[in-house]
């Protein structure tokens, strides 16, 4: 079973209403379900053709290794899209994705969309983009995740959440995403005492400071070093 980390604001990953606009204005395409805290939405190895578009609620997405451990992906918020990939290939998930907290999402069959793209293009155009977005972040992440220094890793978390969803603020750049150390060491793969650590020396030396639990980057340049 999956260990569910939920907490205030913790979505790493959603979309803007510019790019979830045709799912949004395309839902009537797909059916509605609401998954239960603890549900899952779809297995690891699974084959299927479902993939979600979430109204509402988080959804968890992990990788399980064979000796049982978990490294999260990231955790999906309001408008965003998941299963999409495996979806269209009809290949084994490569993922598994749990709701966090009682979640409402629209489910669209990717072996029905061939005659929707015809009639709406702005479908297919929007789950390029999308497509094309996550593997930029995909690619970055698989970058630092190579790094023996797992500080390197928090380091490019950091980044690409100010990137991401960063909000100007008095001369620093606001993190909107409560994250605990938890989460951030499911999400690189650092223990959690290295999380704490490289968080700590981060705020002694000025990059970043913490206000209401929230992460704000004074100096975004030394996070990229």
């Amino acid at each position: 079973m999956s260990r569910l980390h939920t907490a205030r604001n913790t979505e790493t990953w959603y979309l803007e209403e510019a790019m979830a606009g045709p799912l949004i204005r395309l839902a009537h395409l797909g059916q509605r379900r609401v998954y239960k805290k603890g549900e899952f939405l779809y297995h690891q190895e699974e084959v299927s053709s479902h993939f979600f578009f979430i109204l509402s609620g988080r959804v968890q997405v992990s990788i399980f290794r064979e000796d049982g451990g978990e490294f999260v992906l990231e955790v999906m918020g309001r408008w965003a899209l998941c299963g999409e990939a495996d979806a269209f290939e009809q290949a084994p998930r490569f993922s598994a994705a749990v709701a966090a907290e009682e979640t409402e999402v629209i489910v669209f069959d990717a072996a029905a969309m061939e005659h929707v793209f015809a009639s709406h293009p702005e479908l297919a155009v929007a789950l390029l983009r999308i497509a094309s977005l996550k593997q930029r972040v995909l690619g970055r992440r698989l970058r630092h995740l190579a790094s023996p220094k797992p500080e390197k890793r928090i380091f490019e978390l950091l980044s690409r959440l100010a990137e991401l969803y960063g909000v100007e603020q008095d001369g620093a750049i606001v993190i909107g995403i409560t994250l605990t150390h938890e989460q951030i060491s499911a999400m690189t793969g650092a223990s959690r005492v290295t999380v704490t650590r490289t968080l700590t020396r981060l705020r002694e030396e000025g990059v970043i400071a913490i206000h209401d639990r929230q992460i704000h980057i004074l100096d975004l340049s030394r996070l990229d070093r």
